[in-house]
């Protein structure tokens, strides 16, 4: 599709929290935060004409490396939010985007997301086909206090889980969605860790992508309000996630 009039290089979103995305608390599942920021850079990059139909024709792809999510407080049932977005990087290969998270006007959640142009025929990065260069960047326009940092995976994991990838886990890019991996970890949380709303913030790094029937295996090691969880295949690891609690738990 071309380039929309509507098109801005900063995008806001509004959305209503329902009750479908919620946990028993009342408030926004982290999941489903994670799904509304791939729904929000998707409006986005639709409208800026390099959305997942137009890099298609391509056999091309927006896939996510890494994500970092700081949290002052989630939104919660019949919330209205906004979302507000733009680029702080974008290349040929890759992309940081911002995303912050607004109720009443009162943020409440900051995001940097890195994304990678990824070959859906060839299942590898390369160089985006489409002109981007419409997309202003706004290096110094932070969204996190900090940036994105490396998961040291603790010496004493132990395995919680294996794990096979079924239909229900892929997503059209024919590979498992970013959001089924925070899944699959956070169901090995303490429940009243997610319930109480103990989450501060938390990391993402996806190192390969997982396909249908792939057997996983999942590991956790926890030290003083941190948690630490990898995913692996054959002995390698696809997936990093480390969750940074209130000091009190």
């Amino acid at each position: 599709m071309p380039i929309s009039p509507d098109f801005t290089p900063i995008y806001s979103h509004d959305w209503e929290i329902n009750f479908i995305q919620c946990t028993p608390n009342k408030y926004l599942r982290y999941t489903d935060l994670c799904h509304l920021v791939q729904l929000t850079a998707a409006a986005h990059s639709e409208l800026g004409g390099i959305s997942f139909v137009d890099m298609q024709e391509f056999h091309q792809a927006w896939v996510l490396s890494k994500m970092r999510v700081e949290i002052i407080e989630m939104p919660k049932w019949k919330d209205k939010i906004t979302i507000k977005t733009w680029a702080t990087s974008l290349d040929k290969s890759r992309s940081i985007r911002a995303l912050e998270i607004y109720v009443n006007e009162e943020k409440k959640i900051g995001i940097e997301t890195f994304w990678a142009v990824f070959n859906t025929k060839k299942r590898r990065p390369e160089g985006i086909v489409l002109p981007h260069e419409h997309f202003i960047k706004y290096p110094e326009k932070r969204a996190t206090r900090k940036s994105f940092s490396k998961i040291i995976l603790g010496e004493e994991k132990k395995l919680v889980a294996k794990k096979t990838v079924y239909l229900s886990d892929l997503d059209v890019v024919n590979h498992v969605n970013n959001v089924k991996y925070l899944e699959w970890c956070l169901d090995f949380i303490e429940v009243n860790k997610i319930i109480n709303e103990k989450v501060k913030s938390f990391d993402m790094s996806f190192f390969k992508e997982l396909s249908l029937n792939d057997e996983v295996e999942i590991y956790n090691s926890n030290k003083e309000n941190t948690s630490v969880f990898s995913i692996s295949k054959e002995n390698k690891t696809v997936f990093a996630l480390e969750l940074n609690w209130e000091k009190s738990c």
